[in-house]
């Protein structure tokens, strides 16, 4: 941690009934459940583990986890790299009774009022991971919709989440095999 702002944790209620636009990336992780959620939600690290991350930064914390954060993303288009930045309210819920989840509402950027969660759910292979992103479009009269459901969603919503859940099951899933072969 470092000398962001702390702040109550956000409450960011449950995923919208329906949307225009929604993008669902699922994989089955190779992996504990405690591995790849502790991936997902130290979203600092993700530079460091995903090459097609810029930067990751809190712009305020909270206790939970969350907080306000800062990501910007390359969508590669062969050698062209798309850059993409948002801004994003994050609540983490960590489990306990239930399930944890990993919710977020983006509050800045081309993508603003797009609904986000990660799931997380026990398997006896691992753990199946989805993304589910949700969101009506842009405030661009007459076209939002349209360039929601056509190009952002498919396009770079959907690149980057693949890239991100493939790249983070592989971290987990090495650091799983690694604790098997020294029997820890």
């Amino acid at each position: 941690m470092s000398d962001q702002p702390l702040r109550e944790p956000f409450s960011l209620g449950p995923m919208p009934a329906a949307a225009r636009m929604v993008t669902v990336d699922r994989r089955l992780v190779r992996a504990p459940l405690d591995a790849i959620f502790a991936l997902a939600r130290d979203v600092e690290r993700w530079p460091d583990l995903l090459p097609h991350y810029r930067h990751v930064r809190f712009l305020t914390r909270a206790p939970d986890g969350g907080g306000v954060v800062d990501m910007s993303a390359v969508r590669p288009f062969g050698a062209l790299k798309w850059p993409t930045r948002w801004v994003s309210e994050m609540q983490v819920h960590g489990g306990g009774r239930d399930l944890p989840w990993i919710r977020y509402r983006h509050v800045r950027g081309v993508t603003r009022g797009m609904d986000v969660v990660w799931e997380f759910s026990p398997e006896p292979e691992g753990t199946m991971t989805t993304i589910l992103h949700m969101w009506n479009g842009p405030a661009w009269p007459g076209i939002g919709g349209v360039a929601a459901t056509a190009v952002i969603g498919p396009v770079f919503v959907h690149g980057i989440a693949s890239r991100t859940l493939a790249g983070l099951a592989g971290a987990a899933e090495r650091a799983a095999e690694a604790s098997v072969r020294s029997g820890t």
